[in-house]
């Protein structure tokens, strides 16, 4: 059976990891045969935002590795205790906390710094030629962990031409997708899908993400 890493960045859209993306990749995963390893940095949240209105929650903190043991019922493991030879693929579902709590990019933009356990595991993945995915925004921390390395991935996060832009600076390629599509780089065993970059619809969201699981499967040795 392979194991599959899926990397967290909290619970929640706006300051976490999407909810709906998530379980969504752990269902793909568990129906294609295949094992969930959830880890998540423990580390701080950039901030808590209180969802139903969208602000930042004043004088709260809270535990990127805790919130995302919401996610995996518990079963979570903190990302720096984990290496590649643990697992046989990784995935990151999106959300805002890609962007925030596993790298900066959300404040930065391209000059954003990534979480370096998280950002290690992906290094040492791609050079033990073992497949990563990435869901949504997630490609932007990936094309800054590989930032100044041999590998150049082509990535998606759909056709914002802003964010595409960046993603290039950051010396990545990218492919304009559809939201129940997902793009391959086939040379270093990457995949990626919009997701929420544009989907509006769950249904639109889960097609692309199931694909994204069924080729990372098939890139595993």
């Amino acid at each position: 059976m392979k194991t599959i890493g899926v990397l967290l960045s909290g619970c929640g859209v706006m300051d976490g990891a999407e909810i709906h993306e998530s379980v969504i990749t752990l269902l793909a995963i568990d129906r294609a045969g295949a094992k969930a390893r959830c880890l998540a940095p423990n580390v701080d949240q950039m901030h808590v935002v209180n969802h139903m209105t969208g602000q930042p929650a004043k004088g709260e903190r809270r535990n990127v590795l805790v919130e995302s043991a919401r996610i995996a019922r518990g079963e979570i493991e903190d990302v720096a205790e984990v290496t590649p030879d643990d697992l046989d693929a990784l995935v990151i579902p999106g959300g805002y906390g890609a962007a925030k709590n596993l790298c900066t990019y959300a404040v930065d933009g391209p000059k954003c710094t990534v979480n370096e356990p998280a950002a290690r595991l992906i290094r040492g993945m791609l050079v033990a030629r073992k497949p990563v995915g990435a869901i949504c925004i997630a490609p932007a921390m990936l094309a800054k962990a590989l930032e100044g390395t041999a590998i150049k991935p082509k990535l998606t996060i759909g056709n914002d031409a802003g964010t595409a832009a960046n993603l290039k600076t950051m010396g990545a390629v990218h492919e304009a997708c559809p939201v129940r599509e997902f793009a391959v780089d086939e040379e270093h065993r990457i995949v990626t899908t919009p997701a929420y970059m544009l989907a509006g619809r769950i249904s639109e969201a889960a097609d692309g993400i199931e694909k994204l699981v069924r080729k990372v499967l098939e890139l595993c040795r």
